[in-house]
């Protein structure tokens, strides 16, 4: 009988959180679009270099903000798998967060090849329904 109580409780656990989980996932417009306006795909740059984010059909907000077709912007740096999209995005080395709304920042790579990408997350950093990502595009820092 206890056996009983604690699985059926772990299921309503399970189920509750899927349910919780979908409501957090927002949806996109078909047309939607992220990209760099600068740098550009292969180009060479300084170690200190500054990232302009585009964006297309869609518009930025702050983290926290829950309103439709807008999101805030994440930077993958020399990711060669994408992170869990039905996630929130956790921030590390390779994951650069924008929750205040911003369109630009400054970083600093070392030398050598590098790859950069951008995903656009919404009020709960997870990646919308049909993820808005741009294009990888590779920079060689001098």
């Amino acid at each position: 009988m206890k056996k009983r109580v604690i699985i059926a409780l772990l299921a309503l656990l399970i189920s509750s959180i899927s349910v919780f989980a979908a409501r957090i996932v927002s949806e996109s417009p078909s047309n939607a679009e992220a990209y760099f306006i600068f740098p550009n795909d292969g180009q060479t740059v300084q170690e200190r270099v500054k990232v302009i984010f585009g964006l297309r059909n869609m518009g930025v907000a702050p983290a926290g903000t829950d309103q439709k077709n807008t999101g805030h912007h994440h930077l993958l740096i020399d990711t060669d798998v994408l992170p869990d999209l039905t996630q929130p995005l956790m921030s590390t080395d390779k994951i650069k967060h924008f929750g205040g709304g911003q369109t630009e920042t400054e970083i600093r790579l070392p030398p050598g090849k590098h790859t950069l990408q951008l995903l656009l997350g919404n009020y709960a950093h997870i990646p919308h329904n049909k993820p808005i990502i741009s294009k990888k595009i590779t920079v060689t820092v001098e």
